[in-house]
């Protein structure tokens, strides 16, 4: 690991090392990593009193563990103390760096430790990032607990890791961090010794931006932090010394308020409206602002079907693959799905037909229209079926060679009813032809059968 991702000081690939207490010159956001389960911010999901990970951390567990979780959600955290609950050697491998041969080295030291009694934990960070060979290597150690493994991934680790080490291992999933546990991080690092040691302030202007910009992620709010107050006058962090600390220019977007709603239907009505470039410009100042990209899918998946339909059929696939991706990718490269998709729906012709015929026919239903199954359409698999009439002249698409036919559908009094009207827009061009075509067909014995 480097940089500010650093688990331990001085930790090369392999070390045999003790969690040391970091240097005054290290990152804040090493300095302010929690030594203890009290200063664990959110997770909260996973730290109930009898929960696996907090065994774990108490020293009394022996599962190896799958931490799978955003960036700067308390992966290394957690590892950390895991290592120090178990009082014995601690090896720390990256997979960025770390080999088949490194990985063996480590695993033949954890035996001769196991001999004398001492436990070995193996924490691998970036753990997706190894071959399927690299992963194997670990298997025999992780089930015979030569090791007890603790690794880190921010990909999930079902596409990402090999079915027998998962099924080997403890998988929790860490979840972004909330706002109000941000302003937790944020608020403790300015007062913490550890940390800023109340030698700044910080106005509430700029701590609300510095929560935004974070996206739930601990590690860069903290580094934003230090940043700000390094360039920050008269001891105190305003929201200018924040915008040039990580040169982004403060949004005003509330995620809870008006400026919220505002954006979003702006978002959407440029979608619908077809520019673009409109809506590409409140794409970017909701996911500048630190909105929860999974809203902005789900946003897009409604609209694919709301407002451009069946005029072009693709759109929902590409929203859906979208949000797919921001689920399993996770940010930052999941903003390019959204643009995509943005781009796709706003580009893409436009029909609000599916809207108006499920809004027809919901209105039919509410208004009581809701008659009787005709008996051929009923179910015929139970005894006595056919008694009451049931399935009875039913006649098969299938058999017929353009696999449609004469027959009645609706309840009684809705035959002839046309929910969906079809627009001249795009993919629905084709459709005027065909919907036209489908119902002559369908209804040419089904209007007589009503007369009978």
């Amino acid at each position: 690991m480097t940089g500010s991702d650093s688990l331990f000081d001085d930790v090369g690939t392999g070390s045999r090392t003790t969690p040391q207490t970091p240097a005054p010159s290290a990152p804040l956001a090493v300095r302010m990593r929690p030594t203890t389960l009290d200063e664990v911010v959110g997770q909260d999901h996973l730290l109930g009193e009898r929960s696996p990970l907090r065994r774990l951390i108490a020293g009394s567990g022996g599962s190896s563990v799958m931490l799978y979780g955003p960036p700067g959600t308390g992966k290394t955290t957690m590892a950390s103390l895991i290592s120090q609950a178990t009082g014995g050697s601690f090896e720390a491998l990256s997979a960025l760096s770390a080999g088949v041969k490194e990985v063996r080295a480590v695993i033949d030291a954890a035996r001769r430790r196991l001999v004398q009694g001492e436990q070995t934990v193996l924490f691998i960070d970036e753990v997706h990032r190894f071959s399927k060979t690299q992963q194997d290597a670990l298997l025999d150690a992780v089930e015979n607990r030569i090791v007890l493994l603790v690794a880190a991934t921010t990909e999930n680790p079902s596409f990402s890791v090999v079915a027998p080490l998962l099924s080997r291992s403890l998988v929790l999933h860490l979840r972004s961090l909330t706002d109000g546990d941000v302003r937790t991080v944020l608020e403790r690092a300015v007062a913490d010794p550890r940390g800023l040691d109340g030698s700044v302030e910080m106005t509430g202007e700029a701590l609300d931006h510095l929560v935004a910009v974070s996206s739930g992620d601990a590690r860069r709010a903290l580094t934003a932090l230090e940043a700000s107050a390094d360039g920050a006058s008269d001891g105190q962090i305003t929201v200018a010394d924040v915008e040039a600390a990580i040169d982004r220019a403060a949004v005003r977007y509330d995620r809870s308020g008006d400026q919220h709603y505002d954006v979003t239907s702006a978002f959407i009505k440029s979608i619908r409206g077809s520019d673009v470039d409109a809506a590409l410009h409140y794409l970017a100042r909701m996911m500048v602002a630190g909105e929860d990209p999974r809203f902005i899918a789900r946003r897009l998946m409604i609209h694919a079907s709301e407002d451009v339909g069946m005029a072009d059929p693709t759109a929902l696939q590409t929203a859906v693959a979208a949000g797919q991706i921001v689920q399993l990718v996770g940010m930052p490269e999941a903003r390019l799905a959204l643009a995509q998709a943005t781009i796709h729906l706003a580009t893409a012709p436009k029909s609000g037909s599916v809207t108006a015929a499920l809004g027809a026919a919901t209105a039919d239903v509410s208004a009581g229209k809701t008659g009787a199954v005709p008996a051929h359409l009923r179910d015929g698999h139970y005894a006595g079926a056919k008694k009451l009439g049931n399935a009875i002249g039913y006649r098969f698409p299938h058999d017929d060679p353009d696999g449609v036919l004469p027959q009645q559908y609706p309840p009684d009094e809705l035959v002839g009813v046309d929910y969906y009207t079809p627009t001249d827009h795009g993919f629905e061009r084709e459709l005027v032809t065909r919907v036209g075509k489908l119902r002559s067909i369908i209804r040419g014995v089904a209007s007589r059968t009503r007369r009978r």
